[in-house]
């Protein structure tokens, strides 16, 4: 039963990470983010810094390198926001 949750676990961590990656391509491609909330990106990526905390405090591995790669991922998006939005 562990490796069950494990499973859907990291299965929701790979889907939820892999679903920024083509905004991230396309805002790398186009340069262009004035349609992104800077308000909805500064607040997911606080949380995500949080969900990051939480996982370590909980040693869950799957909550800690979903949330870390997200938050890499969203500060990009966010770095091209202030850069070129």
């Amino acid at each position: 039963m562990i490796h069950l949750i494990d499973s859907i676990g990291s299965m929701a961590a790979i889907l939820t990470t892999t679903s920024f990656i083509p905004q991230v391509y396309k805002v790398y491609t186009t340069k262009q983010t004035h349609d992104l909330s800077l308000g909805m990106f500064l607040l997911f990526s606080l949380g995500l810094l949080l969900w990051c905390i939480y996982g370590i405090l909980l040693m869950a591995w799957p909550i800690i390198w979903a949330n870390f790669i997200t938050l890499g991922l969203t500060c990009y998006i966010l770095v091209m926001k202030i850069k070129y939005g």
